[in-house]
């Protein structure tokens, strides 16, 4: 008997009613696996731990036999709503009014998850035997630390067997209208922290003291005031941004006994992030004049470039059949999990307008929920042609 299509705008109210702030799933992966078991796939919820992070959920689940393997990547962990008492409609309500679903995560991401639920569930139906996988991947863990997340989720798939022959993540890519824009690559991403010693003391006798700060000064004007590259092909200009200085010294009077900054580079293929590093500490060393400073760093990910026409021309030719435009194929923007595909399978980044997300009132279009959800039917039916 043939599965109805379950509705995407339906399902999408249901998540946001879930309060999963991360890294708290808060029900959602029992309503997901609910819907996902009544329709044949076999489905797995994995805890992962860590050291000084949060215990997190994620959720397995995968239909189909052997031959092509497609896993669809997303997230049902949101971030807080802030002041509830400024939304139009409850940030936990999923209320569908005024042509749009209402609530925290409407687009980042519960409506990808959504969408491609509602086109995965009739499409693995109705293949019955034919080969061919898909696979879900989600986790509550993409908004916070991201460590017990799609990084060891996509690793107990792969160690319990798992190959995959290209994957989506379904963040909020799309810019202006839905279908505009799909990610091939992002640029990698470089955390460190500058610490520089000294001695505290009294300003009015600075040569009883050492002041740290001129010298974390000239550190961070170096750093600053760098030309890392012009940009390339496919990737624009890296930067480096300095994010926090910190002397936590209250006092105007006292000379502070250290001095800390934290900095971000965001590098494209010009780079990887051993190559960014030398290069960093050759000008601290420059800038330091012999001065000690210590730098440590908090968290890198390389870039990635996805060039897989096997991927990227079905899913052009169903966001162009569905809105009628040719998406602009972009590096730009932050970083997502689809950076733990890299040296996995080709991965791109799709999904409704992220116009609103993070903000009071996240919203999405109902007519792009369900345009989305037959853009990823469509790309289905191409991939696996």
């Amino acid at each position: 008997m043939p599965i109805t299509a379950p509705d995407p705008v339906e399902i999408l109210s249901r998540l946001i009613a879930c309060p999963s702030v991360t890294p708290d799933d808060a029900g959602a992966f029992a309503y997901l696996t609910g819907q996902l078991a009544d329709a044949g796939w076999r489905t797995e919820q994995v805890t992962f731990t860590a050291p000084d992070t949060p215990n997190v959920a994620n959720l397995l689940a995968t239909a189909g036999a052997d031959g092509p393997h497609i896993v669809f990547c997303g997230h049902v962990d949101v971030v807080p709503p802030g002041d509830a008492a400024r939304w139009s409609h409850p940030p936990f309500s999923g209320a569908v009014a005024g042509g749009y679903v209402h609530g925290r995560g409407a687009v980042d991401m519960k409506g990808g998850v959504a969408a491609f639920l509602a086109a995965a569930i009739p499409f693995v139906a109705g293949r019955a035997a034919r080969p061919g996988r898909v696979t879900l991947l989600l986790t509550a863990d993409e908004e916070g630390p991201s460590v017990n997340g799609t990084v060891k989720l996509l690793a107990h798939a792969m160690a319990g067997g798992m190959r995959f022959d290209a994957a989506i993540v379904g963040e909020p890519t799309s810019r202006a209208r839905l279908g505009d824009m799909v990610k091939i690559g992002r640029r990698g991403s470089l955390s460190a922290s500058l610490r520089v010693g000294g001695r505290q003391g009294h300003v009015a006798y600075p040569h009883l003291a050492d002041n740290p700060v001129p010298r974390i000064v000239r550190l961070l004007h170096r750093l600053v005031t760098l030309r890392l590259d012009d940009g390339s092909t496919d990737f624009q200009p890296s930067n480096l941004e300095v994010t926090s200085i910190d002397v936590g010294n209250p006092a105007t009077n006292v000379i502070p006994a250290e001095a800390t900054a934290r900095f971000n580079v965001r590098f494209n293929d010009r780079w990887s992030s051993d190559s960014l590093l030398d290069f960093l500490r050759a000008e601290l060393d420059a800038a330091s004049e012999g001065a000690p400073y210590e730098l440590d760093v908090r968290y890198r990910s390389e870039w990635f470039l996805t060039r897989s026409d096997t991927l990227i021309a079905p899913l052009a030719a169903a966001i162009r059949d569905v809105t009628g435009i040719d998406p602009e194929l972009s590096t730009g923007g932050g970083t997502s999990d689809a950076r733990f595909f890299k040296g996995v399978c080709p991965v791109v980044e799709f999904g409704l307008v992220g116009d609103t997300m993070h903000q009071v009132d996240e919203r999405a279009p109902v007519a792009d929920v369900v345009a989305l959800a037959r853009i990823y039917r469509g790309f289905l039916d191409r991939f696996f042609a």
